[in-house]
């Protein structure tokens, strides 16, 4: 393939997503605010202070899985997004790309998740639009969602913020949303009741903010999964980072998956899963009020970051050596989300 065209590895959030978003988007669109590189932007407008906006496209087929479906997924995505910056979402947009022959019952149930989400997580659903393509012009139906949050005075949660000896956590366990998703795509003969973890995660973050305003990044591992996740905060912080591989909290199916199929549960795609950051004598407060929330029941801490300069992450193995996780270098499994 010709190399000045887009490849689907340009769309797994990995090292092909990164140089496309550097040599293109960020070439183009560059400003103080583009430039925070979070995953919602932080905004001061007028009298307004503190405000979030974030938006995100949702692609994944099949459209309905084990654990939900694309309008549960677009909603979670987008009030996760917010909810990394400690955020209370307030109100979503959505916007919907629909083929030419689509079913009304199946957008009426898409629809139908999508309400019931927004009204878990106490947002409202105030704007949107519709186009509907040709058939052939687009694969049954594509969501877009954007979203508006305020942050609580005194917070301060960004990448930028890791500090040398801050504990990593991650709200359980790793890898089942792109588990479920590959299930569900190809017949492999696998037999095994792995679950979505697509969930909507602004609650659990307000649970730990209520007791440990301090945290320093919060980040939903989503595309290219925890390892990807790590590194993009590495480098945003400027600072190395260790994981124990025998922290990591791993379903004993989604493990069988990986070895089946040669795949590594750390760069598989989570919704419904937040790492957190946080000095060392907060960490136990945190996985306290993590446990006693349905979300957060699974975890634990994972790492720390280990000092300042040259980003990097590492995993210390089960056999007592260390290796070097780097970015999902092409695309592990396609339209996840």
């Amino acid at each position: 393939m010709e190399k000045n065209m887009i490849t689907i590895a340009h769309g797994s959030g990995g090292t092909a997503t990164s140089k496309l978003i550097e040599q293109i988007f960020k070439k183009h669109f560059s400003n103080d605010i583009l430039s925070q590189g979070d995953d919602s932007a932080r905004l001061d407008i007028g009298d307004a202070r503190n405000l979030v906006f974030t938006t995100d496209s949702f692609v994944v087929t099949p459209i309905f899985f084990n654990g939900g479906d694309i309008g549960k997924l677009a909603v979670c995505g987008t009030v996760n997004d917010l909810a990394t910056s400690g955020a209370k979402p307030l109100y979503l947009s959505c916007g919907f790309i629909i083929e030419e022959g689509f079913g009304m019952d199946e957008l009426e149930r898409i629809v139908e998740a999508m309400s019931a989400t927004a009204s878990e997580c106490g947002v409202k659903i105030v704007t949107g639009d519709t186009k509907v393509v040709q058939k052939g012009a687009a694969d049954k139906i594509f969501i877009n969602t954007s979203g508006i949050g305020i942050i609580p005075d005194g917070l301060d949660i960004s990448g930028r913020n890791a500090k040398v000896g801050d504990r990593i956590i991650i709200s359980g366990t790793i890898g089942d949303h792109g588990s479920s998703i590959f299930l569900e795509r190809e017949s492999i003969g696998f037999n095994a009741d792995i679950k979505s973890d697509c969930a909507p995660l602004s609650g659990m973050v307000q649970d730990i903010l209520s007791v440990v305003p301090d945290v320093h990044v919060l980040r939903d591992p989503t595309r290219g999964g925890v390892a990807t996740t790590l590194n993009e905060i590495a480098v945003q912080s400027n600072v190395s980072i260790l994981i124990r591989e025998d922290t990591l909290p791993v379903k004993r199916e989604v493990q069988g998956v990986c070895e089946l199929l040669g795949m590594d549960p750390l760069y598989m795609a989570n919704e419904g899963k937040m790492l957190c950051f946080v000095g060392e004598d907060k960490a136990d407060k945190v996985l306290e009020a993590l446990h006693k929330n349905k979300y957060g029941k699974d975890a634990r801490i994972i790492g720390e970051v280990t000092e300042a300069g040259e980003p990097k992450v590492l995993l210390k193995a089960l056999s007592g050596g260390s290796r070097i996780i780097s970015v999902l270098a092409g695309d592990q499994l396609p339209r996840i989300c």
